[in-house]
């Protein structure tokens, strides 16, 4: 990949990734809301819906822009001398590896955010100083493997010339999908970043917090928050991929 394409990727990326996480944050605030230990009315409510706003506006371009940026170098270098058989996996490795570049950005931007959408009264500046203060740099990145693994699992790309129509559609129907099907796993990394300090779950452990939501809550508590969250990732995919599509091409 030359200097061109990839600050290409990066812009992008980046601005289609902002669009999405501005437009939908309403939905991301029920969402998370919903999944909180003390539920949704607790949490909240419909009270605050832009509650740790500032979090994502702060994340979301270099989140977006360092996964694009990632994934077309990776599938660049990998393409070189691989058969076109093997294309699928070239791309599942390439967003593989983009996921887990971005995470080291998003993590830290999901964590604050996430607490100030269950403590409305609470700005966005005060709870990033108070994470620091009682846990370190190392608190703004719990949740970080459960992250990974909710994004890997369904990390995509098409392998071919599409028109940016038909990106956006293919990723509503595919994000949508997946959102279902990672819902336990978004479950898990909301209840470990907002879990209290000290506590067995704020530990990380995926299938301890799992397990603990499945204890007290049942199925419905693996599932909760589905409805927001297919709903989002469905918009978002297609704004997401539609936008970047477009604005790659006009840049190009």
């Amino acid at each position: 990949m030359d200097r061109g394409d990839f600050l290409v990727s990066l812009t992008a990326g980046g601005l289609a990734g902002v669009c999405v996480d501005l437009i939908l944050f309403p939905l991301d605030t029920v969402k998370t809301r919903l999944q909180s230990p003390q539920g949704f009315k607790k949490a909240g409510g419909f009270r605050g819906i832009y509650a740790g706003v500032p979090s994502t506006a702060v994340g979301s371009f270099p989140n977006a822009a360092a996964f694009f940026a990632t994934y077309e170098f990776t599938k660049a270098t990998l393409r070189k001398d691989a058969s076109p058989y093997l294309s699928p996996l070239t791309h599942m490795l390439a967003a593989s590896l983009g996921e887990v570049v971005a995470c080291l950005i998003r993590v830290p931007s999901e964590v604050v955010k996430q607490r100030a959408q269950v403590s409305p009264s609470s700005s966005t500046l005060r709870i990033l100083t108070n994470t620091v203060c009682e846990e370190g740099i190392l608190g703004l990145y719990r949740g970080y493997k459960s992250t990974v693994l909710r994004e890997d699992l369904w990390s995509w790309k098409q392998g071919h010339v599409v028109d940016s129509w038909q990106s956006a559609v293919c990723g509503a129907f595919a994000g949508g999908f997946a959102a279902a099907v990672t819902t336990p796993l978004d479950v898990a990394k909301t209840r470990i970043m907002l879990a209290k300090t000290g506590s067995r779950t704020a530990s990380g452990n995926v299938l301890s917090a799992l397990h603990q939501v499945w204890r007290t809550q049942g199925i419905s508590g693996l599932f909760a928050g589905g409805v927001p969250r297919i709903s989002a990732i469905s918009l978002g995919g297609f704004i997401f991929l539609g936008m970047y599509d477009k604005i790659r091409r006009l840049l190009l």
